[in-house]
């Protein structure tokens, strides 16, 4: 059965995750909380954060339409490698695995939203990457970006008390609030927020502390629509 969270993507969305209870996956041992699905509930294009309890595992599956996860705590593990906090994956269409955690761990997970054999599988640790300035107060760090796809995924730090000015997203923008917090016109955003915004949107964000902040742009070239609920 077709479902919908947060289905429509013309209009903004802000979901303060850290208040949202948890909910069970198909393994006991991992829960998730669900900020936008399209689709079947199992198979559908979803947008999570994921908790792995201590000793858990997922059974093996494929991924079509790829994933993309950021690893915000502990180590998760599959049979490729041990991920640590502040790694960033990309496993393309195709790509199959049996993950786990040892003593648990915290993910931002999206799938079905990279279709496209020819994409990069991608694993980096992003701790280790250096900050590029983009202007005053504001620092990027690359994840993904390759010819042929529309979408482009970065980390963005904002030094404390800036006023960024007016940042606009021609085709609209995915936020998810990393470390610290940020204001703009709409309201205020702490650690663990997710947001998204429609094309074109505008905003003007500022700080009070130094904030840290995952931006994709680009991606809802390949999301589907539906009526939010």
């Amino acid at each position: 059965m077709t479902q919908a969270i947060h289905g429509d993507i013309s209009v903004r969305v802000a979901v303060h995750t850290q208040s949202m209870p948890w909910s069970e996956s198909p393994s006991s041992t991992v829960w998730r909380k669900r900020l936008h699905l399209v689709g079947p509930a199992e198979s559908g294009q979803v947008t999570s954060v994921v908790r792995y309890q201590e000793h858990s595992q997922f059974p093996p599956h494929d991924h079509p339409d790829g994933e993309e996860i950021l690893v915000l705590s502990g180590v998760f593990s599959d049979e490729h490698g041990d991920w640590a906090a502040g790694s960033y994956l990309l496993n393309p269409e195709g790509f199959r695995h049996a993950p786990y955690s040892r003593n648990g761990c915290l993910l931002f997970v999206k799938l079905r939203q990279y279709p496209g054999k020819e994409r990069s599988h991608v694993a980096v640790n992003t701790l280790t990457m250096s900050w590029e300035s983009v202007g005053a107060g504001r620092e990027r760090k690359a994840l993904y970006a390759q010819s042929g796809y529309q979408d482009t995924t970065r980390l963005e730090r904002w030094s404390a008390d800036s006023a960024l000015g007016e940042l606009a997203y021609p085709s609209g923008a995915e936020l998810f609030v990393l470390d610290g917090s940020f204001a703009d016109e709409h309201g205020r955003y702490e650690a663990l927020t997710w947001m998204r915004l429609p094309a074109h949107f505008t905003h003007r964000p500022a700080t009070h502390e130094r904030c840290e902040v995952y931006v994709k742009e680009g991606g809802f070239a390949y999301l589907r629509s539906a009526s939010a609920s």
